[in-house]
């Protein structure tokens, strides 16, 4: 039996609950490991002061802007070629990934202009503070610059992922997370006969734990990704497989740069009450990934699930495999608000927390995390339309939550000129998300899932 027969039967053949840990765990083990090094991460640069930290937490826009293309781009990758795979359509698979790796090189030299020419700008609209500016500058120029790794991460795990190796994503990615915690404290403070780089040194730990993931993702392709055959040689871009790979990519680059969007305007109106606040926000970025990592890991394997599936028209399948991710998204989420609600004072001193951070953090973790298993079914639910070909309807769920309510609702709490009220808009957000994204499941369940395989 060849190696694409013993593929087909993994995603159309095992149990889906065997498949749906197969796929997911490794991910998920990965995204926990990658968790972990953006919270060590903050844990070193708090201890320069807690300037740089709201500086690196400033930041924290563009970066989500860089993953949003990145990743974006690679999810709508990812679903077209499980897709393909699962209808054995396999010169358009092969299409999709080489126009995939065309675009990653697009979207890094978008974001190596924005680190030549807009980074102090962007600082500047955001902060007076001469300090955080000079931080910031030094950070967020060196990541946006050096930024090739990300792109090329992203895409060529999501080739494995799309072939069921998630197993290989997982070492690409704990490698490149591992790297990144090791260099961090001898790049930040000079160890080993290095140079004493600060923030800068976070930044350049960052960016060669990146280009090491992509290093290592790339042979991985070429060496057990028998499924997708990549030769650039005589590559030409194929306008139509662009396009559908951003039919599918698009929704989910918008939904993440909305998040970029929202960061930016929390920073500015929690930065009007004091910095210290946009550093707890910062700090609760970093804390919530721990949680929220691992259910964008099972999502990860669950949408190569879903679509491959869909594409075999086994209806049977994806209904299960939905409902499983569900169940374990919310389990997951519950250990998140259990820690959050319980001991948020010791997870802020992680981060050198002063006693002007605690008092501002501690109820901003509690306030913020009891929206936490509404988020779980709705990030599960955001898998759905994705793999189904419908990912607007996670675009749109996602800019009613963040720009028509969160932002809104924060600046409005704002003016009573209490800062604890402000962070009550993320649950009111989450409950408006939750209502938007239960019609939507309806909306698709009737028109699509239960008539798969017809």
């Amino acid at each position: 039996m060849d190696e694409t027969k013993v593929n087909e039967n993994k995603m159309g053949v095992m149990p889906v609950n065997k498949l749906l840990i197969t796929m997911s765990l490794p991910m998920m083990i990965s995204m926990l490991v990658q968790a972990l090094y953006n919270i060590v991460d903050s844990i070193f640069v708090a201890r320069i002061e807690e300037k740089a930290l709201t500086a690196v937490s400033l930041a924290f826009p563009i970066q989500t802007l860089m993953i949003a293309v990145g990743v974006g781009t690679a999810v709508g990758v990812n679903a077209l070629l499980s897709r393909f795979l699962g209808e054995k359509e396999f010169e358009k698979a092969d299409d999709i990934a080489k126009n995939g790796i065309f675009l990653a090189v697009l979207s890094y030299l978008l974001f190596l202009l924005i680190g030549i020419f807009a980074v102090k700008i962007f600082y500047a609209s955001q902060t007076t503070d001469p300090v955080i500016n000079e931080y910031g500058k030094e950070y967020l120029t060196i990541i946006c610059v050096a930024s090739l790794g990300i792109f090329m991460q992203s895409t060529f795990e999501k080739l494995l992922q799309a072939t069921g190796k998630t197993f290989y994503a997982m070492i690409t990615q704990g490698t490149g997370a591992i790297i990144n915690i090791i260099l961090d404290p001898i790049l930040i403070f000079g160890y080993f006969g290095m140079p004493k780089m600060g923030v800068a040194g976070a930044a350049v730990a960052t960016v060669i734990g990146q280009c090491v993931a992509a290093v290592l993702a790339v042979v991985f392709n070429v060496k057990v990704n028998k499924e997708i055959h990549i030769n650039m040689k005589g590559f030409k871009p194929n306008g139509k497989a662009i396009r559908h790979i951003y039919m599918i990519g698009i929704p989910s680059i918008i939904m993440q740069a909305i998040g970029s969007v929202m960061t930016y305007g929390m920073n500015r109106i929690l930065i009007a009450f004091t910095d210290t606040a946009t550093a707890v926000f910062g700090a609760y970025f970093k804390l919530q990934s721990f949680v929220f990592m691992p259910v964008f890991g099972l999502n990860n394997g669950l949408v190569s699930i879903l679509a491959y599936n869909y594409g075999a028209g086994n209806r049977e399948r994806v209904v299960r495999a939905f409902k499983l991710a569900a169940c374990y998204a919310v389990v997951i989420m519950a250990v998140g608000i259990v820690l959050m609600q319980c001991i948020p004072d010791k997870l802020l001193l992680l981060f050198e927390a002063s006693e002007t951070m605690l008092a501002i953090g501690v109820p901003a973790l509690r306030t913020i995390s009891t929206c936490f298993i509404v988020a779980a079914v709705c990030i599960v639910a955001g898998s759905l339309f994705q793999a189904l070909g419908h990912a607007w309807y996670s675009m749109i769920i996602s800019v009613c939550r963040q720009l028509l309510v969160l932002l809104p609702v924060a600046y409005l709490l704002s003016l009573t000129g209490e800062l604890q009220k402000v962070w009550w808009a993320f649950p009111i957000a989450e409950v408006m998300s939750a209502c938007v994204t239960a019609f939507f499941l309806v909306r698709i369940w009737r028109r699509v899932v239960v008539h798969i395989g017809e």
